[in-house]
């Protein structure tokens, strides 16, 4: 999400290059750029209009001090505008009431409503340990009900059945009850969509509010839509007393309008972005970290975050220790990388939250494709044990084996190959003390700021 906007602000600034201070004239030609990069992002129309307004009179004559550049001065001046649009805070969800906590989603047909009801029932068993209940008011949409179920069930949280013949507020009325009964701490209300905004829609999520007084009524909203977004959240609005909006669909959207545009239009706080089919890919929306991701400076927080949560720690310290007494590094420890990459979303998702990710060139951008890690875990998975621990027996007539095995060609086995003996040296190097070498190189290079985020070991 945000790579045209990024990229487009990031030119914008680099032309400030070169001048004394911040003054109409540049700031002018400037605006001019970031306003068409706004509009290029599908970012609402009046959302545009506010922000340059509010960044050119912020910027306007600022003085540029020490060893800021009129660039970074400008920066400045936009990462808070940014923050400002999207929210200013963080807005968690609010589960303050006496249990269960009802929590009522609605949202167009295809917004990802039912997915984003197993993330987030996934979350607040994991992370926040309640007990949650999970039920389905969809009953027009072909296998929503057993959707929802499949979900629960992966995730082993509690599924109240409901079927098509019901309506839905007497599916709500009867859920809420059972909830009470089994004490559940929240109880998570998936509801019907529909291609557009009606009536009919609009008077059924009405009935359905009235009758569950939900604590949190959550709009969910495809990134993609862009401008609509904004639109259609209003509607909800205007119809429902909102209380967040959780953006689906983020990782196939570059251009991130909705996030800027939702906020300001509804005035409503976005909880939560999602991305992808799996259950852990939720997040929380926090406005200053997603303005720093825009402006290429990277979000080494959420990435921490994210390494501490989703790595398995006694697999990542038995690989360490291993490393360290100077062992080989084999193709089953290559496979476990690559998994623990996997579970955080891959190379491209990792690579999107790392300061100067706008300047890494499109073509390394290529080379990190998920796609190679499934492929290369695959032909691993192809390989005997022994093939595994002693990679120098692989040769002609195996290879041809675990190709097949996996699907894939000998040229495949070959690439990763190739790999495994670069990573096997960059192993060799750590272990001889080159990690800390090369963190101490590093250290002149990366901001004080990032560094101080940065986990220590």
């Amino acid at each position: 999400m945000f790579d045209s906007l990024s990229e487009r602000l990031g030119r914008t600034v680099k032309q400030l290059r070169g001048q004394g201070r911040l003054s109409e004239d540049n700031i002018k030609d400037t605006m001019r750029e970031v306003r068409m990069a706004l509009l290029e992002a599908d970012v609402a129309l009046p959302v545009v209009k506010t922000f340059v307004d509010s960044v050119r009179e912020k910027a306007l004559g600022q003085e540029v001090l020490g060893s800021l550049s009129p660039g970074q001065a400008l920066i400045k001046v936009v990462n808070d505008e940014l923050v400002e649009v999207m929210g200013a805070e963080t807005a968690e969800l609010n589960l303050s009431t006496q249990p269960p906590a009802v929590v009522l989603m609605a949202g167009l047909q295809g917004a990802g409503k039912t997915t984003t009801v197993g993330k987030l029932a996934r979350r607040l068993k994991e992370q926040d340990r309640k007990k949650v209940m999970v039920v389905s008011c969809d009953v027009y949409r072909p296998a929503a009900i057993k959707q929802l179920q499949t979900l629960a069930d992966s995730i082993d949280v509690t599924f109240f059945e409901s079927s098509i013949d019901q309506s839905p507020t007497d599916i709500a009325k009867h859920a809420l009850a059972e909830a009470k009964k089994v004490f559940a701490d929240v109880l998570l209300v998936d509801t019907a969509g529909r291609l557009a905004i009606d009536a009919d829609m609009m008077d059924e999520i009405s009935a359905l509010h009235k009758t569950l007084n939900p604590i949190e009524t959550l709009f969910v909203v495809d990134a993609m839509t862009g401008q609509d977004a904004a639109n259609t959240a209003k509607a909800f609005g205007e119809t429902l007393p909102l209380t967040g909006v959780v953006i689906t669909k983020t990782d196939g959207d570059a251009r991130g309008g909705a996030a800027l545009s939702v906020r300001m239009v509804t005035g409503k706080p976005i909880k939560f972005i999602g991305s992808g089919e799996k259950t852990d890919a939720l997040e929380l929306f926090h406005p200053d970290r997603i303005a720093s991701r825009i402006l290429g400076m990277g979000d080494v927080v959420s990435l921490v975050e994210e390494v501490s949560a989703k790595v398995d720690h006694a697999k990542a310290e038995k690989f360490a220790k291993k490393m360290k007494k100077g062992k080989t590094f084999d193709l089953e420890d290559m496979r476990d990388q690559l998994e623990q990459m996997a579970n955080m979303g891959g190379m491209a998702a990792m690579l999107e939250k790392l300061p100067g990710a706008a300047d890494i060139p499109d073509a390394v951008k290529k080379q990190a494709d998920d796609k190679q890690f499934t492929r290369m875990i695959a032909l691993i998975n192809s390989m005997t044990p022994q093939e595994r621990r002693f990679p120098a027996v692989i040769k002609g007539s195996r290879k041809k084996r675990i190709a097949a095995g996996a699907g894939l060609t000998v040229q495949d086995i070959n690439k990763l190959m190739k790999q495994h003996m670069q990573m096997s040296r960059m192993m060799k190097k750590m272990s001889k003390g080159g990690m800390s070498k090369m963190m101490r190189g590093m250290q002149g290079k990366l901001p004080g700021s990032v560094l101080g985020k940065m986990p220590k070991g």
